[in-house]
């Protein structure tokens, strides 16, 4: 079930290419606090993605099999570069505002998703994490419906 999510995010994430057919994705890993841990950790390209999942809360389902259902958030960490001001009037502005449009075309490809044991992927809420200096992170927070069959 995540692995099956996991890979179907990777696969649509690459395909979120430029109008040449570039991928502007340049790393997807998952969610390890990667941002807070960037001195530590080994270096990435990017804009990055880095995938978190979330708590899913389950209920069974009614029926003669053992199925479960559960609804959780799935969160995308957009990790792009800052690249200055964007203060009226600055120089850096137009490219700065750029790093912003990188969520919505995720999104477009993110929110058509669905697999054997996941579905309803939809996008609930949009943080901005500015708190990095030289980075800017958007967390895009999906929920997503999951089903499980038990053995």
């Amino acid at each position: 079930m995540i692995t099956e999510l996991y890979n179907r995010l990777t696969e649509v994430l690459r395909s979120v290419t430029d109008d040449e057919g570039r991928s502007l994705i340049n790393h997807i890993d998952l969610w390890n606090q990667n941002v807070e841990f960037i001195e530590e950790d080994e270096a990435w390209a990017r804009p990055a993605v880095f995938v978190e999942f979330g708590e899913i809360l389950w209920e069974p389902l009614k029926g003669p099999a053992l199925m479960m259902r559960g609804r959780g958030e799935v969160l995308l960490h957009v990790v792009t570069d800052w690249k200055g001001s964007v203060a009226d009037g600055s120089g850096s502005r137009n490219e700065s505002l750029e790093d912003y449009t990188l969520p919505e075309l995720i999104h477009d490809k993110v929110a058509r998703i669905e697999g054997s044991s996941f579905r309803n992927v939809h996008l609930s809420r949009t943080i901005i994490n500015h708190n990095h200096q030289e980075l800017l992170e958007n967390i895009e927070v999906y929920s997503v419906t999951y089903q499980r069959t038990l053995c």
